[in-house]
């Protein structure tokens, strides 16, 4: 006898808001941030729940609900009804499209009903499934759901923090909320209330004594009707509110007569759209969940890359292999485009699953082969193996290089012999030094610098992937195994798989064999290779390839040139000053003492809370904690006590001192390369979103100068010997200037152009006084606005800042903005276009990207917007002094002077020079700073010369 049994039908109806609005609470302490800023948890939980279900649960039909946007039938019957809701997360509305998007993409349908919720729906949808002999799972984590429970309809909790799936059966459900009847839900719902949606209940009335009165009396209805029976407070509240209590339970009740039609074809799960689903995940970058969800393998590489996985190598003598092998396997895949925006899906690739050719070049005609190679090719990614970090002490292990993606070429160097390694770079020197061939490189400084020890100066052009994707995501991390993930969808070999973790026990390059570290290092050059293949021609469509050309690639030589150069430091000189600051920090240390009236631990934020507030006193009742319950004794506390008590004011000079002493005066020292007597600095063009430089091994851009026993620092600072003396120049106001041409302020440009005093023009104007009647307070009023302007400062934070009222702060700003209107009207058109571009950018289009400007979180918001003002002056005058040091250096070496540059430290460039080419490379060094990009302001440079920083600064 045949089975003619039909499949069960099972319908899921999921609630859209109950889902996501979980989702969205799971991730807040640990939010799922992507590379655009974006808080993806909500789509991340809402997708991982819906796909889950689908897996585990194989529904045969499916579809979600939403709330509609207008009104319900609830509020015309209660208009404050959800009334004390609070306003949805902004996160969550960015997400609902993004979830709305994707729910499309599975082919599922999305039920809204105007004038209805969505727990209405669905139970509307159930009980007419339920007829049609569906079983039905109301997948949503909210308890009002209960009410419609039968033997066909359940509640599906889907697993939530750690806890499995769970289904409420009617047998649960009488079980949770002790009734004899599902529908008594509602009557226990009316009685206590709701929170959450303002439905009011019956005063004095929680779930435990609803559940007992319900089971007394039934229903709301008749607890009413028998209120007599009731007592005392309880029968007071439920006579006084009775109406209360019948339009709650209304209010409770899931409708079930919405005026949506129910058709089974229009639910029937089908298969996705795998394409959009790609796509969407690829934007919100889940390549875990796409790994998950979708099928066929991952998307292709760029087809700006020479060869695709799998594909025939040209057979072209220009662009063939060293070793004729039959493919060129690139680490992208072949499906679809690669990227950041265009990720494979699927797991992250590796070494091991991605077919390559690498090879090891360990003889000498070998050598030569590879040799003739590289002097054919118009592009070659290259990179160096050393025996460590530091560019100074590291030597060369070997080299790799890469011209097709999946093929590279490893040569090892003798790292133990010099002379054998000189003569091996020597082979590669006509390739390294040819010019005209672009050299591909990832952080390609640290190469170049390495390549110095060598006698070798790289010739250009060079392209680094870590600039250009810096210029892409300024905020995000550049290093290319983050890099390789995010764009390539690849994992490279760490390195510790070769030389082990961080420790004492770590091995180095030189302690590995070449043939072990023959694929690490290939693949770090076919990596660097791909993933310029994505970045340049998204840099094209940006507008922002002239910029990585003509600024930060071309700036990559010049830095290794000033760090391998580096600073000599009078060693002596800076022994004597410690020793004097200690005198200074032992005198405060006593006056600190004498203060208090004890001795403590200054240097201690508990000792030094207690003595402030549980001795002295201070704080006037208005006393911070921080989380830990201590006392907060920061900068920002003491500074405001130090208008009442000198003590706070003496413990901020300590401070001061000891960070001067310790960060600085003491460390500097330790920090003279033992090779040359230099302190050789590293300068990172990559780290700073504005696009300025920093420093690091030392931090020479945060030394003091605002203070008089800072600015003794720069006394350790000299010529490299008694012939030679340091010239700094120095760029004047560099952004009020790029202020006054991009507000085009008439005034401003003015006095820039006759050479007038900014500030006092500006007090001149604002405290309305003739030029010579601006005194020396009015002059630092007018100073502190005209660079608080462009910081955007505050009202508070220039009373804070001039020690003056908050009142006239205000009054001080404002006449500032009726002098200078333009200034005005260019901060509120920086911050619009922000608004509606989501980024600020300077004169040559360097971008901050700032997705908050729209934020609804005021603090949020207005900080964003302080840099949508900030951003394009702080970039531009960036872009402006890099050229300067192109220029300068260029100049230097085309006429073979002697001159060096030394440091940059903010706005201002260090040199040190031979007596004889003073004269010679002040004016020059001044009108190539100055007409570095020409502006509708005049420049200014001050230069002077020295026999140390301090003296020539």
């Amino acid at each position: 006898m045949t089975d003619t049994a039909q499949p069960a039908k099972k319908l899921f109806l999921l609630d859209a808001f109950a889902l996501i609005y979980r989702a969205h609470f799971a991730f807040s302490k640990n939010p799922r941030v992507n590379s655009k800023g974006m808080n993806t948890g909500a789509v991340l939980g809402f997708t991982n729940t819906l796909v889950e279900v689908l897996q585990k649960e194989k529904p045969t039909h499916i579809g979600v609900a939403f709330d509609a946007q207008k009104k319900t039938f609830r509020h015309d019957s209660f208009a404050e009804y959800k009334a004390q809701r609070q306003a949805m997360p902004e996160d969550i509305g960015t997400a609902i499209p993004y979830i709305k998007r994707i729910i499309e993409a599975f082919h599922i349908p999305i039920l809204m009903v105007d004038g209805f919720e969505a727990d209405d729906v669905i139970g509307t949808l159930a009980q007419r499934a339920e007829a049609e002999g569906f079983d039905v799972f109301m997948m949503t984590p909210d308890k009002d759901y209960c009410q419609l429970v039968t033997d066909k309809i359940k509640i599906y909790r889907p697993a939530f923090m750690g806890n499995a799936a769970e289904v409420l059966d009617k047998e649960h459900v009488l079980q949770r909320f002790e009734v004899e009847r599902v529908e008594q839900v509602i009557d226990i719902l009316g009685l206590q209330g709701d929170a959450v949606d303002n439905i009011p209940g019956i005063p004095g009335i929680g779930e435990k004594t609803a559940k007992t009165l319900i089971q007394k009396y039934g229903s709301v209805e008749n607890l009413i009707a028998n209120v007599d029976e009731l007592k005392g407070k309880q029968q007071e509240n439920v006579r006084n509110f009775a109406e209360q209590g019948l339009l709650s339970k209304e209010l409770a009740t899931i409708h079930v007569n919405v005026p949506i039609e129910f058709h089974e074809e229009n639910l029937t799960l089908s298969k996705p759209d795998e394409e959009l689903l790609r796509s969407l995940f690829d934007e919100l970058e889940f390549r875990q969940l796409a790994a998950r969800v979708l099928s066929g393998g991952a998307p292709a590489a760029s087809s700006a890359a020479p060869v695709g996985r799998g594909a025939r190598r040209p057979n072209v003598p220009s662009q063939g292999s060293l070793f004729d092998a039959p493919d060129a396997v690139a680490i992208a895949s072949e499906n679809g485009e690669t990227g950041h925006e265009g990720a494979p899906a699927g797991p992250r690739r590796t070494l091991a699953d991605v077919p390559h050719q690498y090879h090891l070049v360990d003889t000498p005609a070998l050598r030569k082969s590879l040799l003739d190679y590289l002097l054919q090719q118009k592009e070659v990614s290259f990179d160096t193996e050393t025996t460590g970090l530091d560019t100074m002490t590291s030597r060369l292990v070997g080299l790799s290089f890469c011209w097709l993606p999946g093929e590279g070429y490893y040569v090892p160097v003798p790292h133990d012999d010099q002379e054998a390694a000189q003569a091996l770079v020597d082979e590669f020197r006509p390739f390294l030094e040819k010019e005209g061939v672009v050299k591909v490189g990832q952080n390609i400084k640290y190469d170049l610098t390495i390549l110095k020890h060598y006698n070798v100066r790289v010739a250009g052009p060079l392209f680094d992937t870590m600039l250009a994707h810096y210029l892409l995501e300024p905020d995000m991390r550049h290093n290319m195994d983050v890099l390789a993930e995010t764009y390539l969808h690849y994992t490279p070999v760490s390195i510790t798989e070769l030389i082990g973790p961080k420790g004492k026990n770590q091995k180095t390059m030189a302690d590995i064999p070449p043939a072990e570290v023959s694929d690490y290092a290939c693949e770090d050059a076919d990596v660097t290779l791909q993933l310029k293949h994505v970045f340049e021609p998204r840099l094209q469509e940006l507008g922002l390839l002239k910029l990585l050309n003509e600024v930060e690639n071309p700036l990559v030589p010049v830095l290794a040139d000033v760090e391998y150069e580096g600073v000599r430091i009078d060693s002596g000189a800076m022994g004597e000053y410690s020793a004097e600051l200690q005198g200074y920090i032992t005198e405060l240390e006593q006056q600190i003492f004498t203060a208090a009236g004890q001795e403590f631990n200054i240097g201690s934020p508990k000792q030094l809370g207690e003595v402030l507030f549980d001795k002295l006193g201070l704080g006037g009742g208005k006393i911070k904690k921080t989380k830990t319950g201590q006392y907060a004794t920061g900068e920002e506390v003491l500074s405001v006590l130090a208008a009442d008590n000198p003590i706070a004011g003496l413990i901020l000079e300590h401070r001061q001192l000891t960070k001067l002493r310790s960060t600085y005066v003491e460390a500097l020292p330790q920090l003279v390369c033992a090779l040359d007597g230099r302190v050789h600095t590293s300068f990172n063009q990559a780290v700073t979103a504005t696009g300025r430089l920093s420093s690091t091994n030392p931090n020479l851009q945060n030394i003091p100068i605002r203070t008089e026993k800072g600015r003794e620092i720069r006394k350790a600072f000299v010529p490299r010997d008694a012939d030679h003396v340091l010239i700094a120049a120095d760029y004047s106001q560099i952004e009020l200037r790029i202020m006054a041409d991009f507000s085009k302020d008439a005034t401003m440009i003015e006095s820039f152009r006759q050479g007038i005093d900014i500030h006092s023009s500006t007090a001149s104007k604002v405290f309305h006084v003739p030029l010579d009647k601006v005194d020396g307070e009015m002059r630092r009023k007018a100073k502190t606005v005209n660079f608080g302007i462009i910081y955007g400062i505050s009202s508070f934070g220039l009373a804070q800042r001039l020690g003056i009222s908050r009142k006239e702060a205000t009054e001080i700003i404002d006449a500032y903005f009726q002098e200078f209107s333009a200034v005005k009207k260019f901060m509120d058109e920086s911050i619009n276009r922000a608004r509606e571009l989501e980024y600020a950018e300077t004169l040559l289009g360097r971008r901050r990207y700032l997705r908050d400007i729209n934020s609804r979180n005021a603090t949020l918001r207005g900080f964003t917007e302080r840099n949508a003002i900030n951003a394009p002056i702080q970039g531009t005058a960036a872009d402006i002094i890099k050229i300067a040091m192109i220029r300068i250096h260029d100049w230097l070496e085309k006429e073979k002077l002697g001159t060096k540059m030394i440091l940059q430290v903010h706005d201002e460039l260090v040199f040190d020079v031979p007596k004889e080419e003073v004269d010679l490379v002040i004016p020059r060094i001044r009108e190539l700073m100055i007409n570095a990009l020409p502006l509708s302001v005049p420049m200014e440079v001050e230069a002077g010369t020295g026999s140390n920083w301090l003296q020539a600064h």
